[in-house]
């Protein structure tokens, strides 16, 4: 059920052999992924339950998802980058038909990320959504 843009970070992570790497191309997921406008940086579009400062500013259009997404550290933007990878042009009612958690496990996050990185990623999937099912 995965996006073509989520079977390429799969194939590239089945690719690079060690963790550090993977980490690294998560992180330039998210320096490639374009800035959100700071204007929209506001507690409307905060996700609560993330360490870090996170945004995601859903977006509907022709009965697609899409959002918006930063966050002030260069991983968690780079999970933003995957998750958008994930959900981005998807239909708005498939949304919720989507098994994040199997889907990131199948890149080996759930067990490569701390606690608390966890528990951000669950709090932007749960956001994203949210906002389909009340679109």
């Amino acid at each position: 059920m995965a996006t073509e843009a989520f079977e390429e970070i799969a194939e590239t992570f089945e690719f690079l052999d060690d963790w550090e790497d993977r980490y690294r191309h998560v992180i330039e997921l998210g320096k490639a992924m374009p800035a959100m406008d700071p204007a929209l940086q506001v507690p409307a579009t905060k996700v609560e339950g993330c360490a870090s400062q996170v945004w995601i500013l859903p977006q509907i259009a022709g009965g697609r998802f899409d959002f918006q997404g930063d966050s002030d550290a260069l991983i968690v933007r780079g999970l933003i980058a995957v998750l958008h990878a994930l959900y981005a042009g998807l239909p708005v009612a498939e949304v919720g038909a989507v098994d994040a958690p199997a889907e990131l496990a199948r890149l080996g996050l759930d067990a490569h990320l701390s606690a608390q990185r966890s528990n951000g990623v669950r709090a932007m999937v749960a956001r994203i959504r949210d906002s389909a099912a009340a679109a």
